[in-house]
């Protein structure tokens, strides 16, 4: 994978949806939530402030992330799936 985000934007790979409840029923794919949580694969530079600096990313490759249920932009590259998100979009890290 060759993809660097730019700015204050992330690339995140969504952690796997649940294919079963804990009492043990199979969900079907169609029915299964959207992921909101993911690793970390490359984070931006950082923000540009209006005077030209630069504000560094609070997140770093490697963190594992929970972002909103529809944010981001959807990219599949080289077979696996991906999420664009801005670092605004990140609600927090886990851990």
């Amino acid at each position: 994978m060759n993809l660097k985000p730019l700015y204050d934007r992330v690339l995140v790979q969504p952690t796997n949806a649940e294919t079963k409840t804990k009492g043990g029923i199979i969900i079907p794919d169609t029915a299964q939530e959207k992921p909101q949580q993911g690793k970390v694969i490359a984070a931006g530079k950082g923000a540009r402030l209006e005077d030209g600096r630069l504000q560094p990313l609070d997140v770093k490759v490697g963190d594992v992330v929970m972002y909103g249920k529809w944010s981001g932009t959807e990219v599949k590259l080289g077979g696996t799936d991906y999420v664009i998100l801005k670092e605004s979009d990140i609600m927090g890290v886990v851990g």
